[in-house]
């Protein structure tokens, strides 16, 4: 049978707020049937990088973490460092920058820990049968959970297509070395007719792989991690991908972390997709774009990958709003991500996380209003 997804849309009245109607789709979850007071659970979700605003509202973030404590269960808000550099770039930055955004256990009533340590080596190899992969690292804390509520900003992504539940898992449980393993295959080029030779790239990059030789940025290969941070912060476009394997590759691996960040407890994993403020570029970057459809609701399930594939479609079949990244796909029923990415094959990440046993693309989608 196709996997079940919920869904509610934005509207809302004195009757029945968001809240209530959030309140229906964890009752339609069955969480409080599942969890209870010998588990220890990890909300996972996306801080934001410090700069950027589209990320989820933490008054959100807290009724998840409420309802999951009305179970029994102990309950914590995480996330993992991240690879390039960045306010997030280790646990103390990164807290830091949780407090800015509202993310605190005064704002959630939940305790807020950084999942795989102070600086990105607390992880756990997890075993795997992937493709490319047998064995991930994943963050110690998200590892050592009973289960999860993963929360998840549903936005575009440039070496990914889109970044939802799945990403939340893959990407944003690894550790620096996970995530290091993933961006392997992944080659930033340089346009030189496009470069200016601002140095805007060799400030970002984290590990010093770029110079700047007459004028134009040069990467060099054998520092360079693939982590693509030059790409979102060059204003001009002159940094791009070399478009082989690459990002498919990285989307399979992303996958296989998907599988280890769920195993041993799939059956106590919960997901929330957010399809509003749909910023056509990761939350990681310290901006956030004007959104490219107007906010369509929130997306329910236990199945990642039926979330997920609710969530394209349903961006897909909006109108996209004019003056926004999109340049052509406005009508409703055109490929939005394709329009923004058209070389990314965003279907990789659905195949092959069926292919790992994580869920199913077919999904029945109920309304709850």
């Amino acid at each position: 049978m196709p996997a079940t997804v919920y869904f509610s849309s934005m509207r809302a009245d004195l009757r029945r707020n968001l809240f209530a109607k959030l309140d229906r789709m964890i009752e339609k979850l069955a969480m409080r049937e599942v969890l209870d007071e010998s588990h220890i659970v990890a909300l996972k979700l996306h801080f934001g990088e410090a700069g950027s605003s589209a990320f989820i509202r933490p008054v959100f973030i807290r009724h998840l973490a409420q309802a999951a404590l009305q179970t029994g269960a102990r309950v914590f808000a995480t996330d993992t460092c991240t690879l390039y550099g960045g306010s997030r770039q280790h646990a103390v930055g990164h807290l830091e920058t949780a407090f800015h955004h509202g993310f605190t256990y005064a704002t959630l009533g939940v305790p807020v820990m950084i999942a795989d340590g102070l600086r990105s080596m607390a992880g756990v190899h997890v075993p795997v049968a992937g493709k490319h992969l047998t064995q991930v690292p994943i963050g110690d804390a998200i590892v050592r959970a009973d289960g999860m509520i993963v929360a998840s900003h549903f936005k575009l992504h440039e070496a990914t297509g889109f970044g939802g539940a799945l990403k939340n898992l893959g990407m944003g449980c690894a550790t620096r070395e996970g995530k290091l393993a993933m961006h392997s295959s992944v080659a930033p080029v340089i346009d030189k007719k496009l470069c200016t030779g601002d140095r805007i790239c060799v400030h970002a990059c984290t590990f010093d792989a770029i110079s700047i030789v007459e004028n134009k940025a040069v990467i060099d290969r054998d520092k360079c991690t693939g982590c693509a941070e030059c790409m979102g912060v060059c204003p001009h476009g002159a940094i791009g991908v070399r478009w082989n394997s690459g990002l498919d590759e990285l989307q399979e691996k992303m996958m296989e972390f998907a599988a280890g960040a769920v195993a041993g407890k799939k059956e106590r994993c919960f997901y929330f997709n957010f399809l509003t403020n749909v910023s056509p570029a990761c939350d990681c970057y310290a901006m956030s774009d004007a959104p490219i459809v107007a906010d369509i609701g929130i997306f329910a399930s236990r199945d990642p990958v039926a979330v997920d594939a609710a969530c394209v479609d349903a961006l897909n079949k909006a109108e996209g709003l004019k003056n926004s990244a999109l340049s052509e796909a406005y009508a409703p029923g055109t490929d939005k991500i394709k329009d923004i990415y058209p070389k990314v094959n965003y279907r990789i990440q659905f195949d092959h996380a069926e292919k790992m046993g994580l869920g199913e693309q077919q999904y029945e989608l109920i309304s709850l209003g």
